[in-house]
C-alpha cells in the first residue's frame, strides 16, 4: 500500500472516530454547566486555578482529577482556556472563558443558550435518537416511539420538563430577536398599518418590533390556551384563534419558527390563509426560518442539516427546508414572489408577496 493512500485511509479512521465520540463533547458541556463551571470563572473577572474551580462547586467529596480531565476535553474544544502562570513551587493553569464562545454559557446572561443547552441533551430527548432508524423504516417521530406520546403531551404531563422547554424555546427566541430586528429594520419600517404575529406565542417578539416601530399596530395571535398566558405589552393586541382556520386581516404578517413545524400540505393551508387576511397589491409576509443549504460553508449550514434531524425525532411532519423548497411552498400557498434575506443569525428572513 502507497503511503498516501495508507495516510488517507488512517485520516478516514480517524474521522470515523471523531463521529464516534462526538456525543462526549455534548456530555462534557452539560457536565461543566451542571456544575456551573463558567459561572464560577465569570464570577471572579478573570483566570482561575483549577483549586478555585473546585471550591466554587458544591460537593464534600469532588474528585478533583475527574475535574482537571474534563477541564482538559473543553479547553481543547475551545471552551475554555488556559493560562500558565510561574510559582514558588512551579508551574500554575489557570482556566478562563474564551473570548466569544463562554459568553453564551454565563446563566445571567440575557442571551444565554445554556437552557436550549440543557434540554438537547436532556435524557428525554437523548434516548429518542436511538429510534431514528425506526423512523426511517415506518416514519413517525423518535419521541413518540420512545415515550408513547408527542414531545408536547409529554411536556404537558411532565411540569418540570415543560418548565425546561419553554425556558430552551424563550432562550433561542431572544438570541435572533436583535438579529431580526437589525436585518429587518427598513422592511419593518415601511410596513404602514398592522402587523400579525402568527403563533406568536406570549407576543414577546412582536411587542420588541412595536418598541422600536411604534407605529405598527400590532396583534398576536395563538390558540386560546397561549393567549390566556400572554402578558400586556404595550401596542400588542392578544388574539385567540387558530392559523388553519382564519388569521385576523393585516397589512403585514410575521411567521416566526412556525412553518418549519408543518407537512408542506399544512403550510399551504396556513399560507393560504395569510393570502386571505392580506392585501393582494400591498400585503406581505415576513417568514423567519433556516434556509438549509446542504452543500454551504456558513457558519450555520451544517448545525442546519443536524436541526433537520432533530425535527425528525420530534415533530411529527416538521422538516428544515432548502431554499428550493421554500420557492416551491410559497408558489403553492399563493405567494410567487420572495426574497431571503440574510442576518447574522441561524435564520433567515423569508419576505413574500402575493403579486
Amino acid at each position: 500500500m502507497e503511503l498516501t493512500t495508507l495516510e488517507a485511509m488512517i485520516q478516514g479512521q480517524a474521522k470515523l472516530w471523531g463521529h464516534i465520540f462526538t456525543f462526549t463533547d455534548s456530555m462534557a458541556l452539560r457536565c461543566a454547566l451542571e456544575l456551573g463551571i463558567v459561572d464560577i470563572i465569570h464570577s471572579h473577572g478573570g483566570p482561575i486555578t483549577l483549586s478555585q474551580i473546585a471550591a466554587g462547586i458544591d460537593s464534600p467529596s469532588l474528585n478533583i482529577d475527574n475535574l482537571a480531565r474534563v477541564m482538559r476535553l473543553l479547553v481543547r474544544k475551545d471552551i475554555f482556556t488556559t493560562h500558565h502562570q510561574p510559582s514558588d513551587s512551579g508551574e500554575i493553569t489557570l482556566y478562563g472563558l474564551t473570548a466569544h464562545t463562554s459568553r453564551w454559557l454565563v446563566q445571567s446572561s440575557e442571551f444565554s443558550l445554556v437552557p436550549f443547552i440543557l434540554m438537547q441533551t436532556h435524557p428525554g430527548l437523548m434516548t429518542s435518537w436511538f429510534s431514528l432508524s425506526q423512523c426511517v423504516k415506518e416514519g413517525g417521530t423518535a419521541f413518540s416511539k420512545v415515550h408513547g406520546c408527542e414531545v408536547i403531551d409529554f411536556a404537558h404531563n411532565n411540569p418540570e420538563f415543560n418548565k425546561m422547554f419553554n425556558d430552551a424555546m424563550a432562550c433561542t427566541a431572544k438570541l435572533v430577536a436583535e438579529p431580526i430586528l437589525w436585518g429587518y429594520r427598513d422592511g419593518f419600517g415601511s410596513i404602514n398599518g398592522s402587523l400579525v404575529d402568527v403563533g406568536g406565542g406570549t407576543g414577546e417578539m412582536v411587542a420588541k418590533i412595536v418598541k422600536a416601530h411604534p407605529h405598527i399596530k400590532a396583534i398576536n395571535f395563538d390558540l386560546p390556551h397561549v393567549i390566556t398566558t400572554a402578558p400586556m405589552h404595550k401596542g400588542v393586541s392578544h388574539v385567540e384563534g387558530n392559523m388553519f382556520e382564519a388569521i385576523p386581516n393585516a397589512d403585514a404578517i410575521l411567521l416566526k419558527r412556525v412553518l418549519h413545524g408543518f407537512s408542506d400540505e399544512d403550510c399551504i393551508k396556513i399560507l393560504k390563509n395569510c393570502v386571505k387576511a392580506i392585501s393582494k397589491k400591498t400585503g406581505k409576509i415576513i417568514i423567519v426560518e433556516h434556509v438549509l443549504d446542504p452543500n454551504g460553508n456558513g457558519p450555520f449550514d451544517e448545525t442546519g442539516l443536524a436541526f433537520d434531524l432533530i425535527m425528525m425525532t420530534v415533530a411529527p411532519s416538521g422538516k428544515e427546508r432548502t431554499e428550493l423548497d421554500w420557492k416551491k411552498l410559497l408558489e403553492e400557498g399563493g405567494f410567487p414572489h420572495h426574497k431571503i434575506i440574510k442576518i447574522p443569525a441561524f435564520l433567515s428572513i423569508i419576505e413574500a408577496h402575493p403579486a
